[in-house]
């Protein structure tokens, strides 16, 4: 299990740097609320993390053990997301911001800010397709599916937040590179490869 862990940990690092729902709220309550605001949402994203992996590893865990059909369909639903996903970001690129517009406000309060970074992750699709359809392909074989599934959504809770907390200090202390249209732009576009890495990552899977 430990030897899949540096794999894993990349792979849950790029999944963490794709534009989307989480960043933008992050980066939002980083420049509009402040660190702590910003730190307390990473909280609540780490924490929907967890739940997600828990999710997968409780009702999904028999299903990938017992039918490669199931497995099957999973798989390639989650190709055809972040396939779409990239898509989706690459066609941001014609905006000014790409996929990093932040217009919107932010929490403040512990707990204001604690729940949107929650809710904002329980309702990512990204995250449960994650959850579900790559985070069982990690898994030896010899390994407890459904434990082992929860152990590296600990992995992947911890190097969100390790991600996050390194965006929230460059934010700090350079918001103004990163406010430049043509850093986000392109910071958009190297995450629509990564993500495209991602869904060939995922064709290729096969079930244990």
């Amino acid at each position: 299990m430990l030897s899949v862990i540096p794999a894993f940990a990349l792979t849950a690092l790029i999944l963490a740097m794709v534009p989307g729902q989480g960043v933008a709220m992050i980066l939002r309550q980083s420049l509009v609320g402040g660190r702590s605001a910003a730190f307390y949402s990473v909280a609540g994203n780490s924490t929907g993390l967890l739940i997600w992996g828990a999710l997968s590893g409780v009702g999904l865990s028999a299903v990938f053990a017992q039918s490669h059909f199931a497995f099957n369909i999973l798989k390639w639903c989650g190709v055809i997301f972040l396939a779409a996903l990239s898509l989706q970001t690459l066609w941001q690129l014609r905006k000014e911001f790409g996929k990093f517009d932040i217009d919107s406000g932010a929490k403040t309060s512990f707990f204001g800010a604690y729940r949107l970074g929650l809710l904002t992750n329980l309702t990512n699709v990204k995250a449960a397709v994650f959850a579900v359809a790559f985070i069982p392909q990690f898994v030896p074989k010899s390994f407890n599916l459904g434990f082992g599934i929860f152990l590296l959504a600990c992995v992947q809770s911890m190097t969100s937040a390790l991600w996050y907390t390194s965006l929230i200090m460059a934010v700090h202390k350079s918001s103004a590179f990163l406010g430049r249209p043509a850093v986000r732009r392109t910071l958009t576009a190297i995450s629509a490869i990564g993500i495209i890495a991602l869904a060939v990552g995922l064709a290729v899977t096969h079930p244990h």
